[in-house]
């Protein structure tokens, strides 16, 4: 960063609770935990001298894990005393227990989608009904009207 410019850190949920709030975020990294499953807004504000209207271009590169590809598991691997094979298997089980999680989210999501999907097609299926009862309505009211007109004009019988 240039001089005189400092960079604040925070993140927020959809509610606007404040996760992690940090002054002079030049680099580092930072930690959340959560159950929920939401949009998380990373916010970060360049604050430069008073006076100094325009801030020079920053870069700001952010890398964003989550899940188990977020878990540390050489401070594992030191509380519970494993060996480096045991380190590998447990990844690989936390990382099929995730795949699992997500499949039976997908799944769930898919009923959901499925659901509304036949909500909905129903609901079209019964208005398409309606439309046609009333054009079909509408055309035998026409017909007669159009009889009575032209009987009142007497040009058919």
């Amino acid at each position: 960063a240039a001089p005189g410019i400092r960079t604040d850190l925070k993140v927020t949920d959809s509610a606007g609770h404040l996760l992690y709030s940090r002054e002079e975020a030049k680099k580092g990294k930072f930690a959340f935990t959560t159950e929920d499953y939401e949009i998380y807004e990373v916010c970060f504000q360049s604050h430069g001298q008073p006076g100094n209207f325009r801030l020079p271009d920053q870069l700001v590169t952010l890398n964003v894990k989550h899940g188990v590809e977020a878990m540390n598991y050489e401070s594992v691997a030191k509380a519970e005393k494993l060996k480096p094979l045991e380190i590998d298997l447990r990844r690989l089980e936390d990382l099929s227990e995730s795949i699992v999680k997500d499949f039976a989210f997908m799944k769930q999501r898919e009923e959901e989608m499925r659901d509304t999907n036949e909500s909905t097609s129903a609901r079209v299926f019964y208005f398409s009904i309606f439309s046609m009862l009333c054009l079909v309505s509408l055309a035998a009211w026409q017909v007669f009207y159009l009889r009575r007109f032209f009987k009142a004009k007497k040009l058919i019988e």
